[in-house]
């Protein structure tokens, strides 16, 4: 690999002198955390730091473009800039990828908030333990209401949630929700505060089929400016969480950065790298992405998108998409209804619909406060109408659970 797009060497030693005197405690393991004998952090952030996204011209984002087997390199000059004056081009060969691998289908979900209780104090989420608002956690007669009424719309997969806190949501309790979900969906989805492996085999044996851990960042230094206090403030623990929950059982996960923390190109290099590493660890897992951008949230003004526009979510996706051609990616409600039905036709696989990021939001019950402002409350009939004009076949489930 060329040192003009990746000088990983002298990456690799001004790393080992920087880490002789500093010893930063967001990447110091917390009692309890399970520690896995693993390269796979230092060969990401290897790459994320020694990419280079202006050492790109023409040239290296055509031969992109063309390859049949895109290395990281190419993956490279597709986020570049120098990749978007050929955005149409790149969407063009990501199309045909997603043809060749999912079809016209698109896979339908729903996220299901069971707690917003938090422990962490992350800067840029509603959710934090600092932030004003209005907890609440749903008991099981709660949650079974809250799946009935999902359930009812036709729904089939469901994304269980909440707030990074053991206290108030232990796994027990996280298990007891996926024990329910599993009378009124095909499959289910976890998005929860990391947990060791031996607890990911007890959720999975409880029914859930998948995990998703979003990193936020890739860069440990701005991670640990944004992640002042909790378990989520250890860096190397919430990265592993993916492999630990493929080691406890789980069938597929899901990752990705929230794209406008920091560069977002090279945010968007690790979460590629991450992906392909996990998939040649595990064959046999399912590899899930998906590409946030950061939301404004309650109580907090100074929380807006940063550098991320509608060009560069669309460059990323398709860049994901003839990268890892096999991933399935989602589009979160974050994004406006034009937006999301445009890259289901060109790129992403995989949609939510009848959003709701409140406590209780599905049945109207309305006991606790929101994550994030989102941009997309259509319903699942308005989002199935719109697929199917657009030439799209919605599936409600692609794997039935024995």
């Amino acid at each position: 690999m060329e040192d003009k797009f990746f000088n990983t060497t002298i990456y690799n030693e001004e790393s080992r002198l920087a880490a002789q005197n500093l010893v930063a405690d967001y990447l110091v393991y917390q009692e309890g955390m399970e520690v896995l004998e693993s390269q796979m952090l230092e060969q990401v952030l290897d790459l994320r730091t020694a990419f280079n996204p202006e050492a790109y011209g023409t040239e290296e984002v055509l031969r992109a473009i063309e390859s049949d087997k895109r290395t990281v390199e190419d993956f490279g000059a597709l986020l570049s800039p120098a990749a978007l004056p050929f955005l149409e081009q790149i969407a063009q060969a990501a199309q045909k990828e997603r043809q060749k691998y999912f079809g016209n289908n698109v896979h339908f979900f729903t996220p299901l908030y069971l707690a917003n209780y938090c422990e962490n104090y992350c800067v840029y989420c509603g959710f934090n333990c600092h932030n004003q608002i209005h907890r609440a956690r749903l008991n099981a007669e709660q949650m079974e209401r809250e799946m009935q009424v999902i359930s009812a719309t036709g729904m089939q997969e469901v994304l269980l949630l909440t707030g990074e806190s053991r206290k108030m949501s232990s796994v027990e309790y996280i298990g007891e929700a996926c024990r329910l979900a599993r009378k009124y969906f095909k499959v289910v989805g976890l998005e929860i505060y990391p947990v060791n492996s031996d607890e990911y085999a007890y959720l999975h044996s409880c029914g859930a089929d998948y995990v998703t851990v979003f990193q936020e960042t890739y860069n440990p230094e701005k991670y640990g400016q944004l992640h002042l206090a909790g378990h989520k403030r250890c860096f190397p623990y919430r990265f592993y969480a993916q492999e630990r929950a493929l080691r406890g059982g789980m069938r597929g996960v899901g990752l990705a950065a929230l794209l406008g923390l920091d560069d977002f190109r090279r945010d968007a290099l690790a979460v590629g790298v991450h992906a392909m590493l996990l998939q040649k660890r595990y064959p046999h897992a399912e590899i899930a992405l998906s590409c946030p951008r950061l939301r404004p949230i309650i109580n907090n003004e100074r929380i807006t998108p940063l550098d991320v526009g509608e060009r560069q979510l669309l460059q990323i996706v398709c860049a994901y998409r003839l990268f890892l051609p096999y991933a399935s990616i989602t589009v979160s409600s974050r994004e406006c209804a034009r937006v999301r039905d445009n890259l289901m036709s060109i790129c992403a696989n995989k949609i939510s619909a009848g959003v709701s990021t409140g406590i209780g939001g599905h049945g109207g019950s309305g006991l606790g406060d929101e994550q994030f402002e989102i941009d997309d409350g259509r319903s699942l009939e308005e989002i199935f109408v719109a697929m199917k004009g657009r030439g799209l076949q919605p599936v409600m489930a692609d794997y039935i659970f024995v």
